[in-house]
């Protein structure tokens, strides 16, 4: 155990301190004596302001000026060894340190310097036998105790520990850090009948409180004396029946007994007692839920649930655990209310959001809601690709274009190739928004990118093959690409609209119309945008009259295109 630098304390102390001598008259010849004092002094001074800038070479130079004038000043050495040990030369500031100690045994500060060093030198005995001389002298010094007693014992000499913990009580009193220690030592020498006898002097020193009974109850636990632990845990209930941690351990014990009906009882009163933090009610509860589901287990867990809800409703964690228990019942919707409560109570969740976001991709999503968490996740998780990856879809969406290649961009830097998915759907996502921003090349690059690392993504290659085609560029190209999903889907309404307009800008208006006619089939409510290009194909056939007739249905639709109008107007194609 490394010991606490109580010598960066000492030089706060002497931050004040001038070196004094003795005031005899001067003679003349001792000029030259008054003038080394003089340079001692000043030198030292600047040392110190040195390192309380933090400058530690510059210190080093004059403290070391300051020791040429008086060798054997221990509060010179003393700060050269400071300097030393803070620039990590611990054996180098060793002789500079031991030399302070030696010249001024009575301070403290100057023997923990040396323990300190020791310590930092993989020599914790050395450093064992200062801190004993410093505790063994006098009561000043015996806050040092529990550290010198952490060096014995992980220098395995248990015995040495046991004394310094001893001669530390008898001047503190029974103090839980001494005592926990003792029984450490005692339960690694076996000795488990005086580790026992420690935790009932804790218990006795301290009445009511539990967490005393408690680490007794554990050690008999671990120890196989069960019988002897619940009878500590009902002794105490007796005592003090208002402290539900006592009640969680009898809940405990006796199910290891495998008493279920008299667990249950204690459990119940320790769930009905609102002193009972939420997690470990949160936790217990979940242990149950992973048992075997039985009517007698749903009964528990629904008594448990409406006393959480009455007494912890605003518990993240049981918020969270409530709603696991609605997933794995199927209530899938019930679940993600529970989730999304438990999050805007504790966002640092990183697996719940990402299953809330998830999961919010369905059927008409409420892309304005799931952008909500996305956020979340962003400004909680500010490293992860992935929740700026789902902030960039989200945003994409929401026709939030800009924000989204932002988020994205951001997503496939933090991702830096590690998950190649991500950067596949990341390529795709931020190609669409670039070419709504009318970035229309570098759109084309995404694309390819996103087609590099996954040929075969239907989404692109639709995507991408409708863009080209609203583009007039690289028709074939687009085709290729767009006949591939249509084969894979030939009743996928979008997928045979980009196939048929596709067609279209070829020129090839019969197949076209053949493929327009089979995406309006297969689509129970068609877009203004299908609408309208059927109509396109229909004038481009001759049949004038028809595409009117479609030309009109697409009317008043947010999607139709800006010449929508002026078609239906004059009755005639524009571009």
């Amino acid at each position: 155990m490394r010991i606490s630098p109580f010598f960066f304390l000492f030089s706060i102390l002497f931050l004040g301190w001038i070196p004094s001598f003795s005031q005899q008259a001067p003679a003349k010849k001792e000029a030259n004596i008054q003038d080394k004092r003089t340079k001692t002094s000043r030198y030292f001074i600047e040392g110190k302001k040195a390192l309380v800038l933090g400058d530690l070479e510059k210190a080093y130079f004059y403290f070391q000026r300051s020791l040429e004038f008086s060798p054997m000043e221990p509060a010179i050495n003393y700060k050269i060894a400071e300097v030393l040990v803070r620039s990590n030369q611990a054996e180098k500031g060793l002789p500079y340190a031991e030399k302070a100690a030696l010249t001024d045994p009575n301070n403290k500060y100057f023997a923990l310097m040396v323990a300190e060093i020791y310590t930092n030198l993989k020599q914790p005995l050395k450093a064992a036998e200062i801190l004993d001389r410093l505790t063994a002298d006098g009561e000043e010094n015996q806050q040092y105790n529990l550290d010198l007693a952490s060096i014995y014992l992980n220098a395995g000499e248990f015995d040495k520990a046991l004394v310094v913990l001893d001669r530390a009580e008898a001047y503190f009193g029974v103090r839980e850090p001494f005592t926990a220690q003792k029984q450490r030592i005692y339960l690694r020498k076996n000795d488990l009948r005086s580790a026992i006898r420690e935790g009932e002097v804790l218990i006795e020193s301290f009445p009511g409180n539990p967490n005393f009974v408690l680490n007794l109850v554990e050690i008999l636990y671990n120890n196989a004396r069960l019988d002897e632990a619940l009878d500590l845990v009902l002794e105490e209930i007796q005592k003090y029946p208002n402290q539900p941690e006592l009640h969680m351990a009898a809940y405990t014990l006796l199910r290891e007994k495998s008493e279920i009906v008299r667990a249950n009882e204690f459990l119940m009163l320790a769930f009905k007692n609102s002193d009972l933090d939420g997690e470990i009610k949160a936790k217990t509860y979940k242990s149950i839920l992973s048992e075997k589901k039985t009517s007698n287990r749903d009964s528990l867990l629904d008594q448990m649930e409406e006393l959480m809800l009455e007494l912890n409703s605003n518990d993240a964690m049981v918020l969270e655990v409530i709603g696991e228990r609605k997933k794995m019942n199927g209530a899938m919707d019930a679940a993600m209310d529970f989730y999304k409560k438990s999050l805007h109570i504790q966002p640092k969740n990183a697996p719940l959001l990402e299953q809330v976001i998830l999961n919010s991709f369905g059927d008409n999503p409420d892309f304005a809601e799931v952008e909500t968490f996305t956020i979340m996740g962003v400004d909680e998780f500010p490293a992860a690709p992935e929740f700026w990856f789902y902030d960039g879809v989200v945003k994409s969406a929401r026709k939030k274009d800009s924000l989204a290649v932002v988020s994205l961009r951001r997503a496939i830097e933090l991702n830096a190739g590690k998950n190649p998915q991500l950067d596949q759907v990341a390529f795709g996502s931020i190609a669409n928004s670039l070419y709504n921003l009318g970035e229309k090349d570098s759109a084309f690059v995404f694309f390819d990118k996103a087609l590099k690392l996954n040929p075969e993504d239907e989404q692109v290659l639709n995507n991408y093959a409708y863009f080209l085609s609203l583009e007039k560029r690289d028709l074939e190209k687009a085709r290729v690409m767009s006949e591939k999903v249509v084969k894979k889907h030939p009743k996928n309404a979008t997928y045979l609209d980009t196939y048929a307009w596709v067609l279209f800008q070829m020129g090839r208006y019969e197949e076209a119309a053949q493929y327009m006619e089979k995406a309006l089939a297969n689509e129970t409510k068609p877009s203004g945008v299908m609408l309208e290009h059927y109509g396109d194909i229909l004038y481009h056939l001759g049949k004038v009259a028809e595409a009117m007739t479609w030309w009109k249905k697409a009317e008043g639709s947010s999607e139709a295109s800006d010449k929508l109008e002026q078609k239906i107007k004059e009755g005639k194609y524009h571009e």
